[in-house]
């Protein structure tokens, strides 16, 4: 390891923080990895309570403000930077932009046109070419990765295990449409693609298509699949499941979720587990 690396790597590390749990989660891991960490929250996105509750230091920017958040790194002796947490596709009038950010903002205009990894992959590159070094939160806190193999009590049955063989396949075959990372597929059949609306409004949507008659499948059949898309720049939006994923699973009637190991994080993994024992579900991490 060169010296240069050693120096960014033991700097403070700076987070920018969207919505959800991850940002904290991994700022966590790395205070107990010893590491110093200044949180850099986006204003009405971020969570504030939970910002106030960890006792790190914390400068809350608009959004846009792209020089006020290279001037907080700089300040604070950042060399490395991580972005995290789920921020919704601005509208441009909702931004607050700084000189900076209107000096580029013709660059960040031509990203929106386009998926959420083109979007991220140019808002990475621009704090590259101003110097940081671009991590990612698994780089930071492997333990949030989920290992394979069963995770609970529940094990897959061998339609599960096809089911979820699919799903894999299907979440490359569309990675080049940079279309979401999840799928759900049952008895062998496609139900339904993540796309811009997220996991969650996906589960409902399967528990809305069984519950009009749509579907027609016995309880507890069919699979979540969540995985990293081929190509995919994984220190960026790396694919998730938590508590809330077991809640509307169970509540779709499937049978389980299966993700790439390794290449999927959950912050509250001990309690989703146990959800999901208590719903009869299983969770699973595939070799990819």
């Amino acid at each position: 390891m060169t010296p240069a690396v050693l120096s960014a790597s033991s700097a403070p590390l700076g987070i920018i923080c969207g919505g959800g749990a991850f940002p904290l989660a991994v700022a966590a891991s790395a205070v107990r990895d010893g590491r110093e960490v200044v949180l850099l929250p986006l204003r009405g996105i971020a969570d504030a309570e939970a910002i106030a509750r960890s006792g790190l230091p914390a400068e809350w920017l608009p959004l846009g403000a792209v020089g006020g958040a290279l001037a907080v790194l700089r300040r604070h002796g950042c060399r490395q930077v991580v972005l995290l947490g789920y921020v919704m596709r601005p509208r441009l009038l909702s931004l607050r932009p700084d000189w900076t950010m209107l000096r580029v903002l013709p660059r960040f205009v031509a990203a929106l046109r386009g998926g959420d990894d083109h979007l991220l992959s140019r808002v990475g590159a621009f704090f590259e070419e101003e110097g940081f070094e671009l991590v990612g939160a698994h780089e930071i806190a492997p333990d949030l990765l989920l290992p394979a193999g069963q995770l609970g009590r529940v094990a897959m049955r061998a339609e599960d295990a096809e089911d979820a063989r699919i799903g894999l396949a299907l979440v490359r075959a569309l990675g080049p449409f940079d279309v979401g990372q999840g799928v759900v597929v049952a008895a062998r059949h496609v139900q339904a693609v993540e796309a811009a609306e997220g996991t969650d409004l996906m589960l409902e949507r399967c528990a809305s298509i069984r519950a009009m008659g749509r579907v027609r499948l016995p309880p507890r059949s069919g699979v979540l699949v969540k995985a990293p898309k081929p190509g995919q720049d994984r220190r960026l939006d790396l694919p998730s499941v938590g508590l809330e994923t077991v809640e509307r699973a169970a509540a779709a009637g499937l049978a389980g979720i299966a993700v790439e190991a390794g290449g999927v994080m959950a912050v509250e993994a001990a309690a989703m587990i146990r959800a999901a024992d208590a719903s009869g579900l299983f969770i699973a991490g595939l070799e990819a």
